[in-house]
C-alpha cells in the first residue's frame, strides 16, 4: 500500500509540474509512514516539507497543489487532509485493505519476505563463549538475538552464514587446564592449594573425575604436560556440551571456527608481519603495539607482550581479516555489552587490513537478570555461582526462553521472570501469541466438520472495524521484517506478534467466525487463516513452534 500511495504522489507531482504549478517534478526522498495516532489517517507523507527548498514554496501550499493534482483514487481513498506544517494524511476505505488477505494466502510461508539484501553475503558471529564453562543465561540472550537476527536478514534477502568463534587458545584455556589438573591431583590423593584465579565450579570437579576414570595414566604426567592434556580434554568436553545446549535451544551454527587454527596455519604471524611492514604495528618497551589511535581509539593496543606471547587482539585482527577474505559483504558480531570498548580497535583492525570499517557492525547485548523468588540469581563462571542456559530451557521450555529473550530490545537490560515464562495463560506473552495459532487451527477443524469452506470472493462482506484492523496489522508484517533487518532490531518481530495477537483476541471476542450466515463465515475463515499464516511466519522467524493444539 505504501508503494501505491508513493506512486500516486509522484504522479501528482509530475502533473503539477506539467501544469506549471510546481517548478520541478523532482523531489528529495520522502517517507510515507503510519501515523502514531489513528486519527491522523492510515498513512502520512512528508513530501511537502522535504520539497519546500526545491519548489521554493511553503510546505502547506505544496501539499495543496499535490492534492489538487492527485488522480482519481476513489477506489482506495476515503479522504485526504493536510495537517501540521504540511503533512499529507491519507484515509483509506476499509475495502482497500481486503486484498491483503488474498496476498497473504497466495504467498503463504514467504509472505513478509523482502529483497533488501539482494543476495549480498552476511556473516553473523554470535555466542562465541570461551569453552571454559557451560553457557549461562547471558549467553542465551546473545544466542537467540544472533540466531533470530540471522533468520530476519535471510528473510530480507541476504545470504547469511552463522558462525561460532572458538576461543581455544591463550590464557583462559591454560587456566582451565590448570583448574582441572589441580582437581585431578586432589581426587588422586595429591591435594594441593587451589588458587582463587582458577575456575571454581563443580563442573571442574566433574571433569577431573572423568579424566581420572577414562585416562588414569595422566595422573603420572608432570605438571606442564598434565595441564596441557587436561586443557585439551576439558575444552573439547565443554565445547561438546555447548553445542548440545545450543541445539536444544534451537540454535545451529553453520560454521565453528577455531582460534587455534589461526596460529597453527601461521595466519596471525603473517598478518602481524604485514602490519609491521606498513608501520601500523611498532615496537616499544619490548612489546609490539597496534596504532589504534589512528582510528580514534583512546590508546594504542598491545598485540605481542614483552614475553613474546600474543594477545587476544592479535588473533582477532587475523580472524576478522579472514572473514572478509571469505567473501562476506557485511560482518555482524554479537557481543556482550561489556565489550563496548573493543569496537573501535576491531574497526581499526578491519580498516588496517584493507576493508571499509563500515562493513563491520556490532550488536551489543545487555545483561539478563534471572529472577527467582524476586531475587536475581548470581552468575559468575569463575565462582561457579551461575544459572546455566540448559537449566532455564529445561525449566521453561525452548519457546518461552527464546521469546522472552527477544521481546525486549537487546540495548536494555532484561528481567527474566521464570514463573511468568511457565504460565499457561494470556499473561505469558509467548502463550498469548501461540494460542492464536492453536485457536485458529481449532476453528478451521470445526469449519471442516461443518462443511464450511473459506471464500475469497466474498471478502467484501468483511466490514467490521475489528476485521479491518486485523487486516491493517497483517499488511504491516513485511514492513516490520524490513525495519527489523535494516536496523538490526529483532525485538520488532515479537512486539509485532503480540500486537497482532491482541487484535485477533479483540476480534474473536466481538464476532463469531462460524455463525448462522454461512457466506459471511466463509469470508471470515479466509481472514483468520491469513492471521494464522502470519503468526506462523513470525514464529518460524523467531525459531519458535506454531502449535495446532494447546
Amino acid at each position: 500500500m505504501k508503494e501505491h500511495l508513493k506512486s500516486l504522489v509522484l504522479k501528482a507531482a509530475e502533473r503539477a509540474h506539467g501544469s506549471g504549478a510546481l517548478v520541478s517534478e523532482v523531489f528529495p526522498e520522502f517517507e510515507i509512514e503510519v501515523p502514531r495516532a489513528e486519527a491522523h489517517g492510515d498513512f502520512s507523507a512528508n513530501i511537502a516539507m522535504v520539497g519546500a527548498k526545491t519548489q521554493k514554496l511553503p510546505p502547506r501550499r505544496i501539499a495543496e497543489i499535490l492534492l489538487d493534482h492527485l488522480e482519481d483514487s476513489a477506489d482506495i481513498l476515503e479522504k485526504t487532509e493536510i495537517a501540521g506544517p504540511g503533512f499529507i494524511n491519507f484515509y483509506l476505505k476499509p475495502s482497500a485493505w481486503l486484498p491483503v488477505i488474498r496476498r497473504v494466502l497466495d504467498e503463504g510461508a514467504v509472505f513478509g519476505r523482502v529483497n533488501e539484501g539482494g543476495g549480498r553475503r552476511v556473516q553473523v558471529e554470535f555466542v562465541s563463549a570461551n569453552p571454559t564453562g557451560p553457557l549461562h543465561v547471558g549467553h542465551g540472550r546473545g544466542a537467540v538475538v544472533g540466531d533470530a537476527m540471522a533468520s530476519i536478514l535471510s528473510a530480507c534477502g541476504y545470504d547469511v552464514e552463522k558462525e561460532y568463534y572458538i576461543n581455544d587458545s591463550g590464557r583462559q584455556i591454560l587456566t582451565l587446564g590448570t583448574s582441572v589438573w589441580l582437581r585431578l591431583k586432589e581426587a588422586s590423593g595429591k591435594g594441593t592449594a587451589f588458587p582463587e584465579d582458577c575456575y571454581q565450579g563443580d563442573y571442574i570437579k566433574d571433569l577431573a573425575l572423568e579424566v581420572k576414570e577414562r585416562y588414569p595414566e595422566l595422573s603420572a604426567l608432570d605438571d606442564e604436560k598434565g595441564i596441557a592434556a587436561c586443557a585439551r580434554f576439558a575444552a573439547d568436553s565443554i565445547l561438546h556440551g555447548i553445542k548440545e545446549d545450543l541445539e536444544a535451544f534451537g540454535v545451529v551454527h553453520d560454521k565453528w571456527f577455531s582460534e587455534q587454527s589461526l596460529y597453527d596455519e601461521g595466519i596471525v604471524d603473517a598478518v602481524l608481519k604485514d602490519l609491521e611492514a606498513t608501520g601500523i604495528v611498532y615496537e616499544k618497551d619490548g612489546a609490539k603495539w597496534f596504532r589504534t589511535t589512528d582510528w580514534q581509539d583512546e590508546k594504542d593496543r598491545v598485540v605481542v607482550r614483552n614475553n613474546g606471547m600474543t594477545t587476544y587482539f592479535a588473533s582477532d585482527i587475523a580472524y576478522h581479516k579472514n572473514k572478509y577474505e571469505r567473501g562476506f559483504d557485511r560482518v555482524i558480531d554479537v557481543w556482550g555489552a561489556d565489550h563496548h570498548g573493543y569496537i573501535k580497535r576491531i574497526k581499526a583492525a578491519v580498516a588496517a587490513t584493507g576493508t571499509d570499517p563500515d562493513r563491520f557492525e556490532v550488536i551489543l547485548v545487555q545483561l539478563v537478570a534471572l529472577l527467582r523468588n524476586g531475587q536475581p540469581v548470581a552468575m559468575s563462571t569463575r565462582s561457579g555461582e551461575f544459572e546455566t542456559l540448559k537449566a532455564v530451557v529445561d525449566e521453561v521450555g525452548k519457546d518461552a526462553a527464546r521469546f522472552f529473550f527477544l521481546m525486549r530490545s537487546y540495548e536494555t537490560s532484561l528481567d527474566f521472570d521464570l514463573e511468568l515464562a511457565k504460565k499457561k495463560s494470556n499473561d505469558n506473552p509467548v502463550f498469548y501469541v501461540q494460542y492464536v495459532h492453536a485457536r485458529i487451527a481449532s476453528i478451521l477443524r470445526k469449519a471442516e466438520e461443518m462443511g464450511i469452506q473459506e471464500n475469497l470472493e466474498k471478502l467484501d462482506l468483511l466490514k467490521e472495524p475489528e476485521e479491518i484492523q486485523l487486516v491493517r496489522h497483517l499488511a504491516r508484517f513485511p514492513e516490520t521484517i524490513a525495519l527489523s533487518g535494516s536496523r538490526l532490531e529483532p525485538h520488532r518481530v515479537p512486539f509485532y506478534m503480540m500486537e497482532l495477537a491482541s487484535a485477533f483476541h479483540t476480534y474473536y471476542n466481538c464476532h463469531k467466525v462460524l455463525g448462522e450466515d454461512e457466506i459471511l463465515s466463509s469470508a471470515r475463515l479466509a481472514l483468520i487463516r491469513s492471521v494464522q499464516q502470519v503468526i506462523r511466519n513470525g514464529l518460524v522467524l523467531l525459531g519458535i513452534s506454531a502449535p495446532e493444539e494447546m
